[in-house]
């Protein structure tokens, strides 16, 4: 959809539109604009039916891990806004919610002035770490108790990735860009999901955002704010740290030659944030745990699509470069995934 409905956006303004997975049928499209003369970004929030891949469908379920309305309520009800904000990180302020007689909803939201998360420093994500840390922290052990927050997003979402059986590992492609040993441990990592997915369950407790990566950030001048929560819910400790990690640099979208010093940095801040509320160790310990949970399926699915030029929502490389680009990170999940599985 190159433009918005003229109904919600006049032709004779302004509608750039942002990046965005469209794969998931519940964003129907996301502009910069303006309302009312201010700056603006307005994103179409559309019901189950539209047309798309069977593993981004919305849901009518309000604790699936893609119910279609969770980011209105989240906005409407305040949360998006407060639940981490007491750690300094904020979230767009809500201009308005506009239900719309085609069944779509407009969320209309400020737009947020600053540099774009792929452009943040290893201190912008420390620092970024660190008030997850703290807003981590305040909700251990408790939710804020709305039906329609996501009911376990890590497991449910992880999957219904659609990774066919048998997984290629041997695929020409994986083999000039993986060595035999990583392809093992991907192999491995796989095999033993649900056993790591168990494993994650033992974590303590928070509130989690599930989608916490640079293309979500936006680093302003009174500190860091965090976009997009379709899917803010429950989840365990560790899990949004090892998904700034890891999603950094997936996509080829940040230099992955800064993969261990952020690592390194994003842990560290995101363990002082939560200030002993869970032990150093449990909280290294949850990062790697989580972090391979979150993308065991992922080695498996680039197989299952090896040679079939598949799209990406927001990696632009082609297959050998991305293969190989993200190597480094892979290398680290599988780490991650041996030593906690041992």
């Amino acid at each position: 959809m190159p433009r918005p409905p003229v109904d919600l956006v006049p032709a004779d303004e302004p509608a750039e539109e942002l990046t965005h997975n469209p794969f998931n049928a519940v964003t129907g499209g996301i502009w910069r604009t303006r309302r009312h003369g201010r700056p603006a970004v307005l994103k179409l929030i559309t019901p189950p039916g539209r047309e798309g891949p069977a593993h981004w469908a919305g849901s009518t379920d309000p604790g699936h891990w893609n119910y279609w309305r969770r980011e209105v309520e989240a906005y409407r009800s305040g949360l998006a806004g407060r639940a981490f904000a007491d750690a300094g990180l904020a979230a767009p302020e809500t201009l308005a919610v506009d239900e719309r007689p085609d069944g779509t909803v407009a969320l209309w939201l400020a737009d947020v002035g600053g540099r774009p998360g792929t452009a943040g420093t290893v201190a912008d994500l420390g620092d970024a770490a660190r008030r997850l840390g703290a807003g981590h922290a305040a909700w251990l052990g408790r939710s804020p108790g709305y039906d329609w927050l996501a009911r376990d997003w890590l497991r449910d979402y992880t999957l219904t990735r659609p990774v066919v059986e048998p997984v290629p590992w041997d695929h020409p492609v994986a083999v000039a860009a993986w060595p035999a040993p990583l392809r093992a441990a991907l192999r491995g990592l796989w095999d033993h999901r649900h056993a790591l997915l168990a494993a994650v369950d033992g974590l303590p407790g928070t509130l989690c955002h599930h989608d916490c990566w640079p293309m979500n950030l936006v680093f302003g001048d009174a500190g860091p704010v965090l976009l997009d929560w379709s899917f803010v819910g429950p989840g365990p400790v560790g899990e949004d740290a090892a998904n700034l990690v890891l999603d950094t640099f997936l996509d080829g979208l940040v230099d992955v030659a800064l993969l261990d010093e952020v690592a390194a940095t994003v842990v560290d801040r995101y363990a002082a944030g939560l200030a002993g509320a869970v032990s150093p160790d449990v909280v290294v310990r949850a990062v790697r745990l989580t972090g391979a949970a979150k993308y065991l399926w992922l080695a498996p699915l680039m197989l299952c699509r090896a040679g079939g030029g598949t799209v990406q929502s927001y990696d632009r490389r082609g297959e050998i470069e991305m293969f190989a680009g993200r190597r480094p990170v892979l290398e680290l999940l599988a780490r991650w995934a041996d030593e906690q599985l041992r």
